[in-house]
């Protein structure tokens, strides 16, 4: 997947989704698009919850899925990420 432009978040769902990508358009409403998104599966407690990955992006022993292109429904948290999370997210 080639590198993109937009927003870089983390967003989370009510079905229990967290995910990293970059928004395109509106981050309101209940729907987000997002371009090279990825699943965070699991996250070690280093992370210190979900925004740890929205701040670090994810700690060695995170299970994260291959990037694609989504749109997301039902949204419940979207977060900025800092730079190194954006390192860490793309490592």
């Amino acid at each position: 997947m080639t590198k993109t432009t937009g927003s870089p978040v983390l967003v989370t769902t009510a079905h229990r989704g967290v995910f990293f990508g970059y928004a395109v358009g509106s981050t309101a409403g209940k729907t987000i698009k997002l371009k090279a998104a990825r699943c965070c599966i699991y996250w070690p407690r280093e992370n210190k919850g979900f925004l740890g990955l929205a701040n670090a992006g994810p700690a060695k022993g995170a299970r994260v899925g291959p990037p694609a292109n989504v749109e997301l429904r039902d949204i419940t948290c979207v977060a900025e990420c800092t730079p190194t999370a954006v390192a860490a997210w793309e490592a």
